[in-house]
């Protein structure tokens, strides 16, 4: 007889749940039940046998395959599908989608731009996992006025947490008399790190907002608004994590 089975974090993550790194932490945290009781680490399942619960909610495996969509965050909102401290969520914004996705990655509360959603989980892993090094661009504000040796800087690498960051690639945008403006392009993903990055060399980031994702431009998609990405974008995002 066939083994329908599979690792139960691969479950979740193909039918939208979360990552699935996002998901070994829901079963850690024993918010996942397999046939009503608590999931552990190393479970397997069945599909079409078994009852899978996340915090109580019955998960049904799709059947329509894949779907990846950008979104364009606006300030003031979380990135995770709930929140139980109330607060405002990126969920609200796609909540018409009518698919379960979850996001790839994450921007903070405070900054703005392209964020990517699936039910892929191996794509999410693609994105996100620094082995893969896909590059992502910010159009970054901060004050005082940067000067070419904080530039320098903050394009050769600086410590934050104890480790040298990566080579960036740093662009000059426009200079006012107390701000200063820039792209950055980062190949990692270090938790607030254009922020920490730009504390490190004595400046504030007052502004942060994610233009690109590898070769996906945010463009001129309107604030709060998402779209689903076409399959040409989906296969060259894929490459880039490739190359």
């Amino acid at each position: 007889m066939a083994d329908n089975k599979i690792r139960l974090q691969k479950f979740l993550a193909e039918n939208g749940v979360a990552s699935r790194r996002k998901s070994e932490e829901l079963i850690e945290r024993g918010k996942v039940k397999i046939n009503g009781h608590p999931a552990k680490l190393g479970d397997k399942v069945d599909p079409k046998a078994d009852l899978i619960t996340v915090s109580g909610e019955r998960i049904v495996p799709e059947r329509s395959g894949n779907v990846y969509i950008m979104l364009n965050k606006p300030r003031g909102y979380i990135t995770t599908m709930s929140d139980e401290m109330d607060r405002k969520c990126v969920a609200e914004l796609i909540g018409d989608f009518g698919r379960r996705v979850f996001p790839v990655g994450r921007l903070d509360r405070d900054s703005e731009g392209l964020l990517l959603f699936t039910n892929d989980g191996e794509f999410a892993n693609m994105m996100s996992h620094p082995s893969m090094h896909v590059s992502k661009t910010y159009r970054v504000t901060v004050r005082p006025c940067a000067d070419e040796e904080q530039l320098v800087k903050l394009a050769s690498g600086v410590v934050i947490d104890g480790r040298k960051t990566s080579p960036a690639s740093i662009l000059l945008v426009s200079e006012g008399s107390d701000r200063t403006v820039f792209q950055m392009t980062i190949h990692e993903g270090r938790n607030r790190q254009i922020r920490k990055m730009c504390e490190a060399v004595g400046l504030e980031t007052i502004r942060l907002k994610r233009i690109s994702v590898g070769p996906l431009k945010l463009g001129s998609l309107p604030v709060g608004q998402y779209r689903e990405l076409k399959k040409e974008e989906v296969a060259a995002l894929k490459r880039a994590a490739k190359n």
